[in-house]
């Protein structure tokens, strides 16, 4: 079998101690795709509700809090779940957990279709949030545990926009959906559309496949001739450095910014613009796909421009946050007009690029055996110092400022990740080599990456 070999770089010896992918390139994009398309049915399945819940209302006689339950739910869900499945998953199995979990939310949602009453739709939301709990986490390692160190960033940032755009897709095809057959028809399609893709996926991605130098007889994922290390030595490694924990910070703070505008520029919008609900609704989604877009950007310009000193990953994420919280601040501070929507454009696509050096920093700072885990610890930080705080605060300073006013002051949460990035990069080449001195003696460290094809 022949391989083709990539030009040395100074970072693959330097940010990874763990030996290159096993799998052909071509088989590793079909796990991306695959991959990929089960984290849009995931948050297809999740945003789906949204659309429909003028039907809901109507028909069930809701009040807005109930309404925001059902939504909320899932959010609570998956925060709390994320950490322990995903810890569960390392052990277990990444690919079987990932397909029952993919199994488990696209019932739920089926269930949800059937619904006959706000309990009963409530209790399948639950179960949707228990599917989905681990998801992103895992789905990202069994990703970057097959392609090379450099494409991490890259690969991270396109991976986690796809939770943006699977958002835009669950309400767009999930309102006409509803619109041309009924609220019930959405739901079952997100869960058909779910279920055939874990079928797939069960039958194409395999824990042999991923690894083909795995020990035929080990339990789970542990490589040939080698024992896995006691639970209790890895898992205080999520912390182990100034540099990781700062990646943690600063991606969580950054991210307030992102959900405080996919939640918020529809109302925008609509105030001062005076757009009608729907067309408001489509267009915060243009501007939810740039953010998406600028997370994929993101991790590619980090990954280019890392390849000879690694520490430029950090330089990309004080760049995207520096230039959000300038071009942020100055879009709402003008008024209405073309100028305003052009500088929220350009403050959108940058907001959320620190996404994927983000998650390439915490992959390359922590042992392959707890990857999940470790994405899990990021995803639980981006939710818990943004994505949820960042709706809330926007909405609280909103009833005392005004939203245009509220939407000034937000991108100075910019100024805090900056600081944290900064601190990272400081200890980054320290952190990385007692990673290093940390590995297990014998374990190649790799002088290129190869990929046999």
């Amino acid at each position: 079998m022949a391989t083709v070999r990539f030009p040395t770089t100074a970072e693959a010896p330097t940010e990874t101690p763990s030996a290159a992918p096993a799998v052909t390139r071509r088989y590793a994009w079909v796990v991306f795709v695959l991959s990929f398309a089960l984290l849009l049915s995931d948050y297809m399945s999740r945003q789906v509700l949204n659309v429909v819940f003028p039907l809901l209302k109507a028909e069930w006689l809701l009040s807005d809090s109930r309404l925001g339950s059902l939504s909320g739910i899932v959010a609570l869900t998956v925060g709390l779940l994320t950490f322990p499945m995903s810890f569960v998953a390392d052990r277990w199995g990444r690919v079987r957990s990932l397909v029952l979990a993919a199994a488990l939310w696209s019932l739920a949602t089926l269930g949800c279709a059937a619904a006959a009453s706000y309990d009963q739709m409530f209790l399948g939301r639950l179960f949707v949030g228990i599917g989905e709990a681990a998801y992103g986490s895992v789905g990202i390692a069994v990703v970057l545990s097959v392609f090379p160190v450099a494409m991490r960033a890259t690969l991270s940032g396109a991976f986690i926009a796809g939770g943006a755009f699977g958002s835009v897709l669950g309400v767009a095809v999930g309102g006409a959906i509803a619109q041309a057959f009924g609220w019930r028809w959405a739901f079952a399609a997100m869960g058909v559309f779910g279920l055939v893709l874990a079928a797939v996926y069960a039958v194409v991605v395999t824990e042999k496949r991923l690894d083909p130098r795995r020990d035929p007889a080990a339990d789970g994922a542990r490589p040939a001739g080698k024992e896995t290390a006691p639970l209790r030595s890895l898992l205080p490694q999520l912390f182990s450095s100034v540099s990781v924990v700062s990646a943690y910070v600063g991606s969580g703070l950054q991210l307030f910014i992102a959900g405080a505008l996919i939640s918020w520029l529809p109302s925008f919008f609509n105030r001062y613009y005076h757009m009608a609900t729907g067309r408001a609704g489509a267009t915060a989604g243009l501007y939810a796909l740039l953010i998406g877009a600028g997370m994929i950007a993101g991790g590619l310009v980090s990954d280019r421009v890392s390849q000879t000193f690694p520490q430029r990953k950090w330089a990309v994420a004080v760049a995207c946050s520096l230039c959000s919280l300038v071009l942020l601040t100055a879009a709402f501070s003008l008024p209405t007009g073309a100028a305003q929507l052009a500088l929220l454009a350009a403050g959108a696509l940058v907001c959320a690029g620190t996404a994927g050096p983000a998650a390439a920093m915490v992959a390359n700072l922590t042992p392959v055996a707890i990857s999940a885990t470790a994405f899990a610890t990021l995803t639980l930080a981006n939710s818990f110092l943004g994505l949820a705080p960042g709706p809330s605060v926007t909405g609280m300073l909103a009833d005392h400022l005004g939203l245009r006013e509220a939407l000034q002051v937000i991108p100075l949460v910019s100024v805090p990740a900056v600081a944290a990035f900064l601190l990272g990069r400081r200890f980054y080449t320290r952190d990385l080599d007692r990673l290093t001195a940390r590995a297990e003696p014998g374990t190649p460290r790799p002088t290129e990456t190869e990929l046999p094809v």
